[in-house]
């Protein structure tokens, strides 16, 4: 079993990094002049179906990250893939090193989807969702530039969904799958790369390759994951499954580390048949306090309006321990509106019977299977109304071996709270095997 970890730093740590990378963002060149003439001729001689512009590229130099800032020279919103195309080959022509790159919903951290001076793709006219509800093997096929929030409702109008997941479905396609997507169903499902069936790429050569697990399967899995480096996904086609309507959300509360990780590991370990196997497990550590950004006012969010108590020996609320840092087990069970609450309530008491959460109490709530899957959404609303949404965002996943993660806890976990570092601190355990 790994730990993936999600670690996000301050902005008051960032200040350096603005500071040294000044040099960098304050580009005295103006547009076009940031590119060769012989690129500039070149790009603007292109039959586009798209568009081309020297001059709005303020968009394409940020992302999520908010700490690089890297202009391009230009900006190219493909209408087709035979624009990606034509792009690609500019790059192979230029004698100045002219780079290219696709850039989805601009949801990266560290400027990987930046193309200083380069080319960037802007992917959102790559469109088109279909389904297919075929017997053996339904699957919903997008395009590179479509959210996966709106693949999911095409396919819930359907009764279907893909089952694996980020925790933000304002993502684009292209962009997860040229990462991972890991979410709380990746221990049983596998990230989202794992749930491709087939892709569409534009290879450096400005090829236009079908591949999937047995046709040109060595570029189907170096792009899975690839960012970017084997070629631009420009469509994908995802498995999907009957989809639940109804999902009970959970959350509980633990005061040691070690108790929180070996439940998520025992959690994660049960095989599928089992009927005490959870759909969704995650965990984040917060900080007592009244920071918003820390966390803790957050569990259990204002939805979760359920709490079930439960026969534990000592209360979180009333703890002796001197630390300020928490864990939050986080948990879901998927079932139908013909399943009754009443068989949900049992079946989840069995379920959490043998979790060594702390003080015996179980916040849980009952939403639609779209409100479980958007809920970071409303977390977005909810930062953007007090400004940290567009705040500079110095996120970094790490995937830890289950045998160094107490460690990781001691030296990263608490020291950073002890510091008073804000921001989330995500726990996703994973199964190497999927």
């Amino acid at each position: 079993m790994a730990l993936l970890s999600s670690l996000s730093l301050s902005k008051h740590l960032l200040m350096l990094v603005l500071l040294m990378e000044e040099n960098e963002v304050h580009c005295k060149n103006s547009q076009p002049c940031d590119l060769s003439s012989h690129d500039y001729m070149s790009l603007t001689s292109l039959n586009l179906h798209g568009s081309l512009s020297f001059n709005e590229t303020l968009r394409a130099s940020k992302d999520f990250g908010g700490f690089r800032v890297r202009k391009p020279g230009a900006v190219v919103e493909p209408g087709s893939v035979q624009d990606i195309v034509d792009v690609i080959k500019v790059g192979l022509s230029s004698v100045s090193g002219l780079t290219v790159a696709a850039r989805g919903n601009g949801h990266c951290t560290n400027g990987q989807a930046q193309a200083h001076r380069g080319v960037v793709l802007e992917m959102r006219g790559i469109k088109g969702i279909e389904v297919s509800l075929s017997r053996d093997n339904p699957y919903v096929e997008a395009g590179a530039g479509e959210l996966w929030i709106d693949v999911l409702k095409a396919t819930l109008k359907l009764g279907f969904a893909p089952v694996s997941w980020t925790d933000y479905l304002s993502l684009s396609i292209g962009g997860t799958l040229s990462q991972a997507g890991i979410s709380g169903q990746a221990f049983r499902h596998g990230p989202q790369i794992s749930t491709v069936l087939q892709m569409e790429i534009v290879t450096g050569k400005g090829e236009v390759i079908t591949c999937s697990h047995t046709e040109e399967e060595d570029l189907f899995y170096g792009a899975l994951g690839g960012l970017g480096q084997f070629g631009i996904i420009t469509k994908a086609r995802i498995a999907i499954q009957p989809a639940p309507q109804r999902t009970r959300w959970i959350r509980a509360i633990y005061e040691e580390f070690e108790e929180f990780k070996g439940d998520q590991e025992m959690l994660i370990s049960m095989p599928s048949s089992s009927h005490h196997v959870f759909d969704y497990i995650e965990g984040f550590v917060a900080c007592i306090g009244d920071d918003p950004i820390d966390g803790w006012d957050t569990i259990p969010p204002n939805t979760m309006i359920t709490h079930h108590t439960y026969d534990h020996h000592h209360a979180a609320w009333n703890s002796s321990s001197s630390s300020t840092v928490r864990y939050c087990l986080e948990l879901a069970i998927n079932y139908n509106t013909a399943d009754s609450t009443h068989d949900i309530d049992k079946k989840m008491k069995a379920m959490v019977g043998s979790l060594r959460f702390s003080g015996g109490v179980v916040y849980s709530v009952d939403v639609s299977y779209l409100d479980f899957l958007s809920r970071v959404s409303y977390s977005e609303a909810r930062a953007r109304a007090i400004g940290t949404w567009d705040a500079p965002h110095p996120w970094l996943n790490i995937l830890v071996p289950v045998s160094r993660i107490a460690d990781f806890d001691r030296t990263i976990f608490k020291e950073t709270v002890r510091l008073g570092v804000g921001g989330p601190i995500l726990v996703y355990p994973l199964n190497s095997n999927k």
